[in-house]
């Protein structure tokens, strides 16, 4: 079975996309940027304030789907500029509490509403 996740803790999907995705005790949470989810503006200007608010969406967004950071298996890390690299692993490190799950983290060329950072994430439900 497939069930749509929906909160309205984090931003809604901008696209034909949904917030996540539970299916066979896993849950497939979509990229978070650091939009707010009641005014859908962006908060924050720097990597640092942008990288805690896409957290604190997608653990929403985990929380909703019945699953928590300490569950996470796999995250991706999207990134406008490399050089924001180490700014935004310490507020990762910080807001994960030292729970280390596996990751991927790349610099492309622009991300959605020209945000620094997209987190996405795969976790147990």
């Amino acid at each position: 079975m497939i069930k749509e996740v929906k909160t309205n803790k984090a931003p809604q999907a901008i696209g034909p996309y949904s917030q996540g995705m539970v299916a066979n005790g896993f849950v497939f949470c979509s990229g978070q940027i650091s939009l707010d989810p009641e005014t859908g503006k962006i908060i924050g200007d720097s990597i640092r304030d942008q990288t805690e608010q896409a957290l604190k969406n997608l653990f929403a967004v985990l929380k909703e789907a019945g699953s928590s950071p300490g569950r996470v298996v796999k995250t991706t890390v999207l990134l406008q500029d490399m050089a924001d690299f180490a700014e935004m692993n310490k507020v990762y490190e910080q807001m994960f509490g030292g729970f280390k799950p596996a990751r991927a983290a790349f610099a492309v060329k622009t991300l959605p509403k020209n945000v620094l950072v997209e987190i996405e994430a795969v976790a147990t439900v």
